[in-house]
């Protein structure tokens, strides 16, 4: 008895994979304005860059050789990652710079804050700012209405919590593609005739 309605779940499930495309065009669909934050950035801004990459850690910087050639390729991997990821073209090969720049990005600024994104309450840092907010409230009651109305603010803590989910979500688009139907990847195979048209 256990063993048929296993059996009838797991071919339920199994028939719930020709949907899979779904979750990859999510998995898209989420990382387009991350990419697109980070390369706007880079663009506008890249002579800041270009100055962060070179500067020395005791000025905030990340004390690269050569911080033109890298902003530029960074800067390039991101615009280029960012068309091919909204278009699903040629998504499994353009993951793979996304995901050195993921793991660059987590080793070098990330790591040394730890795992957390957003401080916990018990980090210094937050308690600081709960100790300020409270001195706001109980001075300046406008002020603190203005500040706390739409949300309770927070300390950065700027670990490698959202760097690791972006290269996990990437690690994804590489074994997995774009998805069928609704990736330029999926029609080109097709046009082409090439093999593993489903991805």
């Amino acid at each position: 008895m256990i063993k048929v309605l296993l059996s009838r779940i797991y071919l339920l499930l199994d028939k719930c994979k020709k949907f899979d495309f779904l979750a990859l065009l999510a998995i898209r669909l989420y990382l387009i304005p991350v990419i697109y934050v980070g390369a706007h950035s880079k663009v506008v801004g890249f002579e800041g860059t270009v100055a962060w990459f070179g500067a020395s850690a005791a000025d905030g910087g990340l004390n690269l050789p050569f911080p033109v050639l890298l902003a530029f390729i960074a800067t390039a991997t991101e615009v280029i990652g960012l068309i091919c990821i909204a278009l699903g073209l040629f998504t499994r090969l353009m993951s793979i710079p996304m995901i050195i720049m993921m793991s660059a990005a987590s080793a070098m600024v990330h790591w040394s804050h730890g795992w957390l994104a957003i401080a916990d309450g018990h980090a210094e840092s937050s308690i600081r700012l709960s100790n300020f907010i409270t001195w706001l409230a109980e001075n300046f009651p406008g002020r603190y209405n203005y500040i706390t109305e739409l949300a309770d603010p927070v300390m950065l803590n700027n670990g490698m919590e959202f760097g690791i989910t972006y290269f996990v979500m990437l690690m994804v688009l590489f074994f997995y593609g774009g998805g069928s139907y609704v990736s330029a990847d999926y029609w080109l195979k097709k046009r082409l005739n090439l093999t593993n048209t489903h991805k």
